[in-house]
């Protein structure tokens, strides 16, 4: 495997993976998943790999912005109700 195997269009196995921030990305199947990112059980072509992706990965924010959004929106609520 050559260090451009991301640019290439090939048909082996990638794994469908996910960090702590619920970032998805692929990796070849092959290979260990680099520090941070766990599996997710989905493997398959690049491109069956990156339509998964694009159908489960619905919200491009970080979790932790998302989690920060969700208590301000709870704050405000609670502002308003006072």
């Amino acid at each position: 495997m050559t260090d451009d195997w991301w640019q290439e269009d090939d048909n082996r196995q990638y794994a469908v993976m996910i960090n702590h921030e619920g970032q998805y990305s692929i990796w070849p199947a092959d290979r260990e998943l680099p520090l941070g990112w766990n599996a997710t059980g989905f493997e398959g072509t690049k491109q069956e790999c990156l339509d998964h992706i694009e159908e489960v990965w619905t919200d491009m924010r970080p979790l932790s912005l998302r989690k920060k959004m969700e208590e301000m929106e709870k704050e405000s609520q609670r502002a308003q109700n006072e």
